[in-house]
């Protein structure tokens, strides 16, 4: 492996570790959702651009309150009119719906084709750039067969538990694993659908441009390949990813990435179109000028990413072994200051986090994925108050 590490420009701190990252289920396992190390730092991106306004290199986080507890493997968020959240389980394979201002819980549905082991199951959640009038949620799921995204009719008026529609598969064929499946969707300010993949533990995936893992993919709503993408009638936006979970864009339209490392890096990219982010040659800062260098990276005991959320010109980033919410402002598509965390090991592993509105943030923990510790009411949504 080439370490991603060196050059002039890398501007580094070291985090003071206030409380041990959780084991990876296997001890000091490197491959999944945890791995090892100690220290971090942020290095200027490949990608160009500056913004106007700079937010200070320090912020703070609140808790205001828990919105509820006892869900199982909470994965995907998606944030309704009104701002009640949808959430997917997992293992479960089931959404419910939770009251944003009461935190009640009611379950709309199994989906139907989920196939749950290990890090996969039903994972990411978005709703249709036309919900107000098609009502259509997407998800990604692991099946029996492949990792893919279907879209489901959402009918509030059904009685509970049958207020999903069948699932429509939309796309498939993405490769499953045990571990690294991705999972991750969203819609960009382009309208097209945004899926980060995983290389399915299968490292030699990450580099192939014709297969669908270890990639960032964008398409159609209809699931084909979104107009300008940058292989030719092909959904792949970029490659060379070990296993992206997060997603998110700035004010400006620009997409940021989280993604794990194995032993050493892990990684927050400014997304380039047909970029090569360098797994499995690369992990972290490299000088090699074929990859994408990321704006900032985390030994793993202190990251392990999945969720990120973007609000005012910040980066959150939510850190499962870590155990801790990263704060990571923006300069344009650079990193400004030193990551700053937060919430260390106060609330156990770290999946999602959501933007709100008025500089909130709903995030979720994942302490019943398997690798956390579990206690009485766990998992939880929290809403915070992020500056």
């Amino acid at each position: 492996m080439v370490g991603r590490r060196g050059g002039s420009a890398v501007l580094s701190a070291t985090v003071l570790l206030l409380v041990a990252g959780c084991s990876s289920g296997g001890g000091g396992a490197s491959t999944g959702e945890g791995a090892s190390a100690s220290a971090t730092s942020a290095a200027p991106s490949t990608a160009a651009g500056t913004s106007a306004s700079v937010p200070p290199a320090k912020g703070s986080v609140t808790v205001l309150r828990t919105l509820t507890t006892g869900l199982k493997t909470p994965w995907g968020v998606a944030v309704l009119p009104g701002g009640d959240l949808l959430v997917a389980s997992r293992d479960d394979g089931t959404i419910t719906r939770v009251d944003a201002t009461t935190g009640k819980k009611a379950e709309l549905g199994s989906v139907s084709g989920v196939s749950a082991a290990g890090e996969g199951g039903l994972l990411g959640l978005a709703l249709s750039p036309d919900y107000a009038s098609d009502h259509m949620v997407y998800a990604y799921f692991t099946s029996a067969s492949d990792n893919r995204i279907v879209r489901m009719r959402y009918d509030e008026k059904k009685p509970a538990g049958e207020r999903l529609g069948a699932p429509d598969t939309i796309f498939k064929g993405i490769p499953k694993g045990y571990i690294h499946n991705g999972g991750r969707i969203a819609f960009g300010p382009d309208g097209m659908l945004y899926a980060g993949t995983g290389e399915s533990g299968q490292r030699g995936l990450a580099q192939d441009k014709k297969s669908l893992g270890g990639k960032i993919l964008r398409m159609t709503p209809e699931g084909e390949p979104a107009p300008g993408n940058p292989f030719h009638d092909s959904p792949v936006y970029t490659y060379g990813h070990r296993n992206v979970q997060g997603l998110a864009w700035d004010d400006k339209q620009r997409l940021f990435a989280s993604e794990f490392g194995q032993d050493t890096w892990d990684e927050l990219n400014a997304i380039k179109p047909g970029g090569n982010y360098g797994w499995p040659d690369a992990e972290g800062l490299s000088k090699d000028p074929a990859y994408q260098n990321p704006i900032a990276e985390w030994h793993t005991d202190d990251a392990s990413p999945s969720g990120i959320a973007y609000v005012d010109g910040v980066i959150w980033m939510a850190a499962l072994k870590g155990q801790r919410l990263w704060r990571i402002p923006l300069d344009g598509t650079k990193a400004s200051a030193a990551p700053q965390a937060f919430l260390t090991g106060k609330y156990g592993r770290l999946r999602t986090v959501v933007a709100a509105g008025d500089g909130k943030v709903w995030l979720t923990t994942s302490n019943t994925d398997g690798r956390g510790d579990p206690k009485p009411g766990d998992d939880r949504i929290l809403e915070l108050k992020v500056s």
